[in-house]
Parts: structure tokens; sequence; C-alpha cells
């Protein structure tokens, strides 16, 4: 299991992450893509080509025996050469570089995305899109399991985070239009894909009341089980929110009633220049 549990969460809010987490990867409909021709063309044509669509067939140590899903083809390769795919879009075992070269690669189009985990770190995840050039977004994972690239909205899955940036480009470079090499070949032997995702509980920054965070019984006390925020997020709030709660509370007592803002919103105008770019 990915991740560790926030801490002082309910049994009934552990299972619902531990039941997500279990869907991020499954053998079900388990792929492996090319990440480099194989044999090299230096050396003899290539049997198999990069961004090509393998089954694994069976599997002796660092060899492993596999068919091309567009040709048919059979033959050993080593397994440094592939990169496992789950859902069609979380990549395993590609590097930077490496997705930058798949996605520019002919059949990907503006909105091509992947999500890729480190090479380094199991856990670390980041999503990798197609635009004029291939921008790179690293994903973040809070204390209870959840998931944003931006902090203004979380979501408790990286299906649900899918789904959402494919609606709506919400601060990205563009909408996530289609996954990397999901056009490549014959849908005769393409796996069934699998139903939609029924976007889970999320929730948008803008319409959380603020007192709902800094309450006296969701800052600190682990007892608040149903709190919308996590732990680390809540102490972050706290401390941006302790330079403005003194200026708000003069604005009170001088009869002024205005609705507040729950918490601090990065202004949209300025998502594109924030840096959520991985080191991996």
């Amino acid at each position: 299991r990915m991740g560790n549990m926030m801490r002082g969460v309910s049994a009934k809010d552990s299972a619902n992450n531990d039941n997500c987490d279990s869907t991020e990867k499954g053998s079900d409909d388990e792929t492996l893509v090319l990440i480099q021709d194989y044999p090299s063309s230096d050396i003899s044509e290539p049997i198999f080509r990069i961004g090509e669509k393998l089954r694994v067939i069976s599997e002796y140590g660092y060899w492993w025996r596999v068919r091309s899903v567009q040709t048919g083809k059979e033959n050993y390769i080593p397994n440094s050469h592939v990169a496992k795919v789950y859902h069609g879009w979380l990549f395993e075992g590609v590097e930077r570089q490496k997705a930058e070269e798949l996605l520019r690669l002919p059949g990907n189009r503006v909105g091509s995305f992947m999500v890729r985990e480190s090479t380094k770190e199991r856990g670390l995840y980041s999503l990798s899109v197609k635009h004029r050039s291939i921008k790179h977004y690293r994903i973040f994972r809070l204390d209870n399991s959840w998931y944003y690239i931006s902090p203004r909205l979380t979501f408790q899955c990286l299906e649900d985070m899918i789904n959402h940036y494919s609606d709506s480009a919400d601060g990205l470079c563009c909408v996530l239009t289609s996954p990397c090499l999901s056009g490549k070949g014959p849908s005769s032997d393409a796996s069934p894909q699998p139903p939609p995702v029924v976007m889970r509980r999320n929730f948008d920054w803008n319409k959380v009341d603020r007192h709902e965070l800094i309450s006296s019984g969701s800052l600190g006390g682990t007892e608040n089980t149903d709190s919308m925020v996590s732990y680390g997020v809540r102490n972050s709030l706290a401390a941006y929110l302790s330079f403005t709660g003194n200026q708000d509370l003069a604005q009170q007592k001088g009869g002024r009633k205005k609705k507040s803002r729950s918490v601090y919103v990065v202004p949209q105008t300025n998502l594109e220049s924030l840096d959520y770019e991985e080191e991996f």
C-alpha cells in the first residue's frame, strides 16, 4: 500500500483510502510500453520499436518473453527496455526525459498525458502533458493520502484527479485529452476499457467556510475525524490566517459585515507561474 494514512483518521476513512489505493495499480489492464528500440538500430533492425505496446507471456528474471499488441510478434527482451502501464495512463519506470520522448511520438496530440511514478521513490508521482512543449506537474500527497497539484483542490484518488483535469484545465497548460499512446494498436487486440471512474468527494477551496478550518475543534485536535482538511494543511492554514485574523477582527468591530474567504487562494492568473515540476 502506498503512503501513510492521516494521523487520527477514523477506521471508516482508512478503509475508503485503502480501497482507493488498491485501484491505482492492478494486473487486469496491465500492459507494457517499449521505452527504447530493441535491439538498437546500430546493432540490427529492431524487432520492437519505442512506443510499441506489448503483453508479457512469461518472465525469466531479467529476460521477459513478450508479444506485440500491434504485430503479434513474440521475442525475448530485457525488462529494462519496457515500462509497465496501468489503466492506460499510469506509467511505472519512466523518467522525465523518456516521458518527453514518448509524448512526442506520432499518435499523441495536444493534451496527451501520462502519470508516472518516480523511478527513485515509490509513491511519488508527476503528471506529464503534451502542449506546445512537454509540461510536467508534481503531484503532491497529503498525510491523509489525498492528492493535489494545486492546493486549491484535492482528490481522493489519481483517477479523480485525471477525471477533473479531463473536464477542465483549472490551472494546467491545457485540458487532458487522451493517455499517451492511446491511439496505438488495433482495436481487436486491445483489452476492454475499464468503466468510467465516478468522481469521488472533492471540494473547492473557494467554497469552504473559514471557521470550519480554524475552529478550536479542527486545529490541532485529532478527535475531529470528519474535517475536510488534513492535519498538515490545517496547521499551514493557521499559520497564514494568523496574519489576517487581527485585521478581520477590527473590521467586525467596526460594524462591517463582509463574508470572508476560507483560505488563501492562489489567484488564477498566477497559477501557471507556480513551479510544480518534479526533480526526478
